[in-house]
């Protein structure tokens, strides 16, 4: 006997945007708290007498204490719940990333940014649940990317901010400033944010939209056997290659602007370019949901959407190497193309990073959804580590030239498509068996 079509349910409300914009400014103040230190540090080095080979040990730091607490974030968002777990993420990096005003040491430093990797590393497990439990499939690429341009408005907010705070009060205050604001966040969260079932100002129409597609099986699976499972393989791989990228231009970025091309830490200079870069990755991050989820809408398959999209993406970072070659071009063009090629390349890594995120909502059961995140998390956090390291060591030993640096950048997304297709070629979903 067959039954009948379900009749296709409707697009109607809007409270899970709501919840949307929330998690979009929770991950932008995520960004400005994690990036205030890359963009203070000529000004600290000059201070405090930094070498290369230091800042990318603090950075090592953090990005350790990002893998482990993202292992961690994954497992206590899944029985904590996203309600009390990013409050309580929210306001650990809040009170870290104020306490870096307080510490002169290298020691200091190194306490301080492990502090905040630590506690950072609940925002993104948080936020993918959250559009997992509130967004149908149909949608969930796009929300994503839309949440996930909050690090692209932090990233421009903060030359915005910090070099003016830095100039009025000293660069101590800026992380006194910037800190605060998670605070304000973390209140409004508890004021506002319900899960889907018990949010009263959630009518049943939409509650209805939210739900609609295949339901998850209601099954219990120890954190440890979702290593068993291609499909956190795939996502971990795919962070593991792609992350260490973005860490570079995130916590590298102005020293690159301030040793190849004389920029330096004033709103008037660092300004512009980090503000253009970041514009652009606003683009991408929503763009490449966009794409996918027109792909959906047109009769696409998941499968054939998603990696369209991170495929285009792919090719967008490739032409990154050439900010790093000298090319003698006429002064103003020798500061800007390499913007517009860092901007591109950082934009797709963003539209190519919403899919990679949606491919975990896609392929792997909502109670499941932060764990295998942070899993992911955590490979990607690694990979930044061991960046971090190289980085360093190479600037130390050629002078500043950022050439490896962003060859590596050039081939990365190509390399990582190709191992997610070998890992998981239709995107299949995982399929859970109740070990309670």
């Amino acid at each position: 006997m067959t039954t009948a079509a379900q009749p296709e349910v409707h697009a109607t409300g809007w409270q899970r945007w709501t919840v949307c914009s929330l998690l979009f400014f929770a991950t932008t103040i995520n960004y400005i708290d994690r990036l205030v230190l890359a963009l203070l540090k000529p000004a600290i080095e000059q201070d405090l007498g930094w070498t290369q080979v230091d800042y990318g040990n603090i950075v090592f730091s953090f990005q350790a204490a990002y893998a482990g607490g993202l292992l961690m974030a994954g497992f206590l968002m899944d029985r904590l719940g996203t309600r009390i777990g990013l409050a309580l993420s929210a306001a650990a990096w809040s009170l870290s990333a104020m306490a870096h005003g307080l510490v002169s040491s290298l020691a200091g430093f190194f306490a301080v940014r492990f502090s905040l990797g630590l506690s950072e590393a609940g925002n993104f497990p948080a936020c993918i649940k959250t559009i997992a439990e509130w967004f149908p499939r149909k949608e969930r690429a796009l929300a994503t990317g839309i949440f996930n341009s909050g690090t692209n408005v932090g990233a421009m907010l903060t030359p915005i901010m910090v070099p003016w705070i830095a100039s009025t009060w000293g660069w101590r205050s800026a992380f006194y400033v910037t800190g605060a604001l998670g605070f304000i966040w973390v209140a409004l969260w508890l004021m506002v944010y319900r899960c889907p079932d018990t949010q009263p100002r959630l009518t049943p129409a939409e509650l209805a939209y939210i739900r609609s597609g295949p339901a998850d099986p209601a099954v219990t699976v120890p954190w440890a056997r979702l290593f068993l499972h291609r499909q956190t393989w795939m996502f971990l791989m795919g962070k593991l290659l792609t992350d260490p990228i973005w860490y570079m231009w995130s916590f590298w970025i102005p020293d690159y602007l301030d040793k190849t091309h004389g920029v330096t830490i004033t709103f008037s200079q660092i300004g512009p370019p980090m503000i253009a870069i970041y514009l652009m990755t606003d683009g991408g991050s929503v763009g490449g949901g966009w794409i996918s989820s027109h792909l959906l809408r047109r009769g696409w398959s998941v499968n054939g959407a998603r990696k369209t999209a991170m495929l285009v993406c792919a090719f967008c970072v490739a032409p990154v190497f050439l900010a790093s070659v000298p090319l003698h071009l006429p002064p103003a063009m020798s500061l800007w193309l390499p913007v517009l090629l860092i901007g591109i390349a950082a934009s797709a890594h963003q539209g190519f990073s919403a899919n990679l995120f949606t491919l975990v909502s896609d392929t792997v059961p909502r109670h499941a959804v932060s764990s295998v995140v942070g899993i992911g998390g955590m490979a990607g956090a690694v990979g930044g580590m061991c960046m971090a390291k190289l980085i360093g060591g190479i600037l130390q030993r050629t002078h500043n030239n950022y050439l490896i640096p962003f060859a590596i950048a050039s081939l990365a997304y190509l390399t990582a498509l190709l191992v997610i297709h070998a890992i998981n070629p239709t995107l299949e979903p995982m399929k859970l068996k109740d070990t309670t």
